[in-house]
């Protein structure tokens, strides 16, 4: 033993060495915590901060920054409510026509998918050519039997203009328009016959009612 240590009262060299041991115990139990959490860790940040392209959880195409809708564009109230928006001419929507009968039978079944929470969602057919619907698509798709609401494009020039613009934009004219409560383009799908498609805009409408309470009452 050196005269260092027997300088040293035998009680404080113990409360050192206990302290040493204490030490050496607390950094073992937190590399073994870090070690067990690092997976977890991981996930979150590849999931949240460094998710790869690709890698999006939503299968529509989310609008950034959403694209506001003008209420005047047309004669029913989107405040408050979530809508989806097709535009199709009634001319060429006839009961033959698979393309345009998929966008509204896709329509409907969606929002019969999502069950009690379909109160809060409209849907909305802008009637691009003004021409009588033909009442073979009225007896499947009408307001009483599939919750579709069919109105015209703007009269004004001006405002036809305008939301031809709006539906346009991106290429995305052909898809089903999502609309946010405020109201707000803010996301939109492609017309698809594939069941998996479907059960991944139902998801995505699901994910969206159960997250933002907007519309709720409705």
């Amino acid at each position: 033993m050196s005269d260092t240590e027997l300088l040293i009262p035998a009680s404080q060299a113990d409360a050192s060495a206990i302290n040493a041991r204490t030490r050496r115990g607390r950094l073992q139990m937190l590399f073994l915590l870090l070690a067990c959490a690092a997976p977890v860790i991981a996930s979150y940040l590849a999931y949240y901060v460094f998710k790869p392209e690709g890698g999006k959880t939503n299968f529509g195409t989310l609008v950034h920054p959403t694209q506001a809708a003008n209420s005047a564009w047309f004669n029913v109230p989107l405040q408050g409510k979530w809508t989806l928006l097709i535009a199709r001419p009634a001319g060429e929507c006839q009961i033959k026509d698979e393309k345009c009968i998929e966008a509204l039978f896709l329509m409907r079944q969606v929002k019969v998918a999502v069950g009690r929470e379909s109160g809060r969602v409209q849907l909305l057919w802008v009637n691009l050519d003004g021409k009588p619907v033909d009442p073979e698509v009225t007896k499947a798709y009408d307001e009483q039997v599939a919750g579709f609401k069919v109105v015209p494009l703007p009269t004004s020039p001006k405002l036809q203009a305008e939301f031809l613009a709006w539906l346009n934009k991106e290429g995305a004219g052909e898809q089903i328009q999502l609309l946010d409560p405020s109201p707000a383009k803010m996301m939109y799908f492609p017309v698809t016959n594939s069941p998996k498609e479907f059960g991944a805009i139902k998801k995505d409408l699901e994910k969206l009612l159960r997250l933002n309470h907007q519309g709720e009452s409705l």
